[in-house]
């Protein structure tokens, strides 16, 4: 399905009846990595998967973007959709960053979180990015004689080194800087409903110590340790995800 939201084509999935379950994906992912966890909700609940701007089939925001920006697409899509009353919002990665700034601001509203595998924890990275953004700079000039392919390549593995999920996407660079460089620890102390954090014990890129320390700010929260799953756990470990997070919401 496509509707129009703030001026962006958006694209989004919705299936089953019921109780509105939103799910928000994370940054360079789209909705299709979502089916799977969507047709196992949709047996009891509405659920929605949109593609968030820039990502899969929706348009990408003409300005840079922040967290707060994403979430008030949000609100919007859902106010446009007609389902504005959310029971649960899920988000992984980048969108659990987006979830805990959404829900802990008013800007969406919801009865339960479920947060997988969330970003959001750069405390501990703002030295790391600040000689990121220099080295950036410099090394622009450095690799400007250098093939496009060559000079992605750098640029890709450079944000990686900041260890969250979030790679480059070419389009996005000034939106992935004030993203990653937005902490959220400070929303999360601000959320009272009941939370499910659920983190692959092997997540290189949001590892399990970021669950650990939003378990800790988060009150009436729980966290679920997958073994064996890396930063992907609805691929990882999709059958006990599904009964994780069906068996909190239900």
């Amino acid at each position: 399905m496509q509707v129009v939201v703030d001026g962006l084509l958006t694209n989004y999935v919705r299936r089953g009846e019921g109780r509105v379950v939103v799910i928000l994906h994370g940054w360079g992912d789209n909705s299709k990595s979502w089916l799977d966890l969507s047709q196992t909700l949709d047996k009891h609940f509405d659920v929605i998967v949109p593609d968030l701007p820039g990502f899969g089939g929706s348009q990408s925001p003409t300005s840079t973007w922040g967290l707060n920006d994403y979430a008030g697409f949000v609100k919007t899509l859902l106010v446009k959709i007609k389902a504005p009353d959310v029971y649960c919002i899920i988000g992984h990665s980048n969108g659990g960053a987006i979830a805990i700034r959404g829900v802990a601001h008013n800007i969406i509203k919801a009865e339960k979180l479920v947060l997988l595998s969330s970003a959001g924890i750069r405390g501990e990275y703002r030295g790391r990015i600040k000689a990121l953004r220099y080295a950036a700079k410099a090394g622009k000039l450095l690799t400007t004689p250098l093939p496009k392919s060559a000079k992605n390549k750098l640029r890709s593995t450079a944000y990686r080194t900041i260890g969250s999920d979030m790679l480059v996407a070419e389009h996005l660079q000034e939106t992935f800087k004030k993203i990653v460089s937005d902490d959220i620890q400070a929303d999360a102390k601000n959320i009272n409903l009941p939370t499910l954090l659920v983190y692959g014990e092997s997540d290189q890129q949001t590892p399990l110590r970021y669950g650990e320390i939003l378990h800790e700010l988060i009150d009436h929260s729980s966290l679920e340790v997958l073994t064996g799953a890396g930063h992907f756990i609805q691929l990882d470990q999709a059958t006990a995800l599904k009964s994780a997070v069906e068996g909190f919401i239900r």
